[in-house]
Order: structure tokens, then sequence, then C-alpha cells
């Protein structure tokens, strides 16, 4: 069976659609991949013969903004996961948004998720490269550097709440394409079991420092340069710079630690909230 994903922009839609007597309304319903063209009828929008969402089903998705529900089998059901935390994907122009606890794991701001991490991996992927792909969320920096030329990419994730809610969301989709491989675990441990010089790039996206600061250690800089080859690049994913101590920015102190790993051509890329290096 399909999947329809709606959150209060397209059920607005089809409530509008509806209460002008209209026969049909043209919807995205894969979170702005496509669109395409619904029957509606006085009381509901039919999506097919199974799932038909109805005047008060569509104004209870209306009054849940920042939520995205699919609907498949002739149930809702929204996008979280509350089993360690609050986890939940969020409607945006473009991509859906991964939340966690509040916070928002991308750049949404003027541009959209899937842009802002296919520009991440643009900072140090070249093709043919082998890439790894540190704390991969939503995947979508995995996907960008697949579909810029990489010849493989190892994407990890910590989170099996977040893996679960990227195997429903039709923007990871490319997660399954050959020469991407998915494993779960800490990167901070599983980065050690690498072979040394085996990556020609990595893109490190980390949470917060509050919530793993080991992703910001000198420790961890000097296993990234240890698995890159002689010339690869980094992008580091580093978030809005704030104070850690008087008179050291964070940034500061990140581009401190990669010097101190042995990285260099060290760079703030400020529209990305990141810094990029090359050893």
């Amino acid at each position: 069976m399909p999947n329809y994903y709606f959150h209060t922009d397209n059920a607005k839609q089809a409530l509008d659609a509806i209460t002008d007597g209209l026969s049909s309304v043209r919807l995205s319903t894969d979170l702005n991949l496509s669109e395409q063209d619904f029957a509606i009828n006085a009381q509901s929008l039919v999506l097919d013969p199974d799932n038909r969402l109805s005047i008060d089903t569509l104004k209870s998705i209306i009054k849940k903004t920042q939520r995205i529900y699919l609907c498949r089998d002739g149930a809702m059901t929204p996008l979280e996961d509350r089993s360690t935390g609050y986890y939940k994907l969020v409607p945006t122009a473009g991509a859906p948004l991964l939340e966690i606890s509040g916070v928002k794991m991308h750049i949404s701001k003027g541009t959209d998720p899937f842009t802002s991490a296919s520009e991440m991996a643009q900072q140090a992927v070249r093709k043919g490269d082998k890439v790894l792909d540190c704390c991969s969320g939503l995947g979508y920096a995995a996907i960008a550097a697949h579909r810029l030329g990489a010849s493989e990419v190892l994407s990890i994730e910590l989170s099996p709440a977040v893996m679960g809610l990227r195997a429903l969301n039709p923007w990871s989709n490319d997660l399954k394409q050959a020469g991407i491989v998915q494993r779960q675990g800490s990167s901070y441990e599983l980065i050690s079991t690498l072979p040394a010089a085996s990556f020609d790039s990595v893109i490190h996206d980390p949470p917060r420092f509050s919530l793993a600061g080991e992703l910001y250690s000198e420790e961890f800089y000097r296993e990234i340069f240890r698995v890159l080859r002689r010339d690869g690049r980094l992008f580091h994913y580093t978030g809005n710079p704030h104070v850690v101590k008087k008179g050291s920015s964070f940034v500061d102190g990140v581009i401190h630690r990669l010097k101190a790993a042995g990285f260099r051509h060290i760079q703030k890329v400020e529209h990305l909230m990141g810094v990029s290096a090359q050893k």
C-alpha cells in the first residue's frame, strides 16, 4: 500500500478545496518530492479506496503544526519517537528536518535541510571518493555524497529512533542505493575499528557539544585524521559559535584541536556553521 504524508500545509489545501466545493485537488503527499491530483467530495479527501481523510481528520492535522503524519492502511501515525526523548520529523518547504527534544538538527533558515546537507558534502567530497559520514541523522549528507559521485559512503548513526524515522522518510530512500552502507552505532567507538588511510573525505555532523562532547575531542579528531588518506578532506559541522570559557569561542577551540590532531588548511565556513580542513 502507498504511504501518504500529511501536515498543516497540505491538510489545509485539501480542506480549502472541500470548502470551495471542488471535485479534485493537487497535493504533494510525499513531502514535496512530487504532486498529484486527488478526488474530493463534500465529506472527505479520497487518497485511494482504502484511505480517505474526513473533514474532522484534516482539521485535527491542521491544529498540530510542526508535525508530520503518515497515512497508510486507513491509519494515521505521527512521525515521532518518544522512547528515549522526543524525536520527530518536522515539515519544511523542502525536505523534512529532524528535531530532538525541541532542538532542530539541520540548517533550515533561508534554505532546506537537504540543500544545506548537500552543501556540506560539497565542501569535502569529490567524484570517486570513499566517504565516511559520522552522525548521519536522516542521511541527507550521505545521499548528497553519493550523488556527487562517491564510490562508497559509510554512514554511521547512533540512535535507533533516528534510524527508525529515516526509514519512514521519503527523502531518505536513496540510502538504499548500492554504494551506501548504513551502520547503527557510536561514531566515537566505531571509528577506531576502521583501517588507517581508508577514506578520501569525512563529513562530521555531531549533536551539540553538551550532548556529545567526545565527538569534539582531540582524541576523536586524531581518529578522523588517521582514517583519512593523504590530502583527504574534512567538513565538520559545529553549529553556532558559543563561548565555553572566557576569551575562547567554541569554534576556535575546535580549530585548535584540529590543528593539534594534524589537520591543515583549516577554514571556517560561516554560512554552513562549520569548519573545513585537510590532512
